[in-house]
């Protein structure tokens, strides 16, 4: 499971404790079995424990709430994800005005 991943997952489960396995899934575009997957390796690590309840139609289901650790974890987690996509942005940036300077040469050709 990579870290962006772990990320989404951590950050919905705080968002919304109570969300049930079929809608992180939906929610993250990935399989029943993906998400029961992530869920596990986050209980694994000690990110994530689960609590049961029983919600309004008598069906036992889970509350998933992100440990010290866990919280901890989905900090460093986010201050990555913010570098990396700061990183892309400055190339991208980069590569935008390197074709805008292409573009104007063309167009600063023409008759």
């Amino acid at each position: 499971m990579s870290e962006d991943t772990h990320l989404q997952v951590l950050r919905i489960l705080e968002k919304n404790p109570e969300v049930s396995q079929r809608q992180l899934a939906t929610e993250l575009g990935i399989s029943l079995g993906k998400a029961n997957y992530c869920l596990k390796a986050l209980l694994d690590k000690g990110w994530v424990k689960a609590r049961n309840f029983k919600n309004n139609k008598n069906k036992i289901g889970y509350a998933y709430l992100l440990t010290p650790g866990g919280i901890e974890a989905k900090t460093k987690l986010t201050v990555n994800f913010l570098r990396r996509k700061m990183q892309e942005y400055e190339e991208l940036r980069q590569e935008i005005d390197q074709l805008q300077q292409e573009v104007d040469k063309v167009e600063g050709s023409k008759p």
